[in-house]
């Protein structure tokens, strides 16, 4: 990975969250996986939730939507648009959890104008070829660095980690492995 992806600005790195993971399969299959509604809610989330939805529209101004769903029957629903889709190598897009419950954002967003929606953060996801195997690398940007470490103390590494774990489980499963086959 490089020190930062080409649109981060290297002077923010106290807003940014950066999360690299090497998959033994090729970057076509991790992409696809990514990309494609139907394998990413198989995969995406801490282990203990579900996606009962998951909608992609993975092109420049395109639209995605997912609903993970908690043990409990607890939704966090969020949204974004991809800024920058260049296949099989990066995307980027905006994340948009406005639609998480109350709690939620009081715990991120504490102190917030709540007549206006919360800030979306900015994720760029890479896809480098590293042999046979792909690396991805994650980086996040958000409004603030008190964001930021609010994602953190939340969970949000363990529910990447969670996430990545699947996604590495699902490339490598020979059945997937056929059906994602590009």
């Amino acid at each position: 990975m490089t020190a930062h992806p080409p649109n981060i600005d290297p002077a923010t790195p106290e807003r940014q969250w950066i999360l690299t993971r090497t998959f033994d399969a090729p970057r076509e299959l991790v992409w696809k996986a990514w990309t494609d509604p139907i394998h990413m809610a198989k995969w995406w989330g801490p282990r203990v939730f579900t996606n009962p939805v998951c909608e992609m529209d993975v092109r420049p101004g395109g639209k995605f939507r997912i609903v993970m769903r908690g043990p409990a029957g607890d939704e966090y629903p969020f949204k974004g648009e991809f800024l920058e889709v260049e296949a099989p190598r990066w995307l980027v897009y905006t994340n948009d959890c406005s639609e998480h419950g109350e709690q939620w954002l009081n715990m991120v967003y504490p102190d917030r104008d709540r007549s206006q929606p919360p800030p979306t953060a900015i994720t760029e996801v890479t896809f480098d070829d590293v042999g046979r195997k792909t690396r991805l690398s994650i980086c996040m940007t958000f409004d603030s660095q008190i964001t930021r470490e609010r994602h953190v103390q939340i969970g949000m590494y363990h529910g990447w980690s969670d996430s990545l774990d699947a996604l590495a489980e699902l490339v490598a499963s020979p059945e997937e492995k056929i059906f994602l086959q590009v």
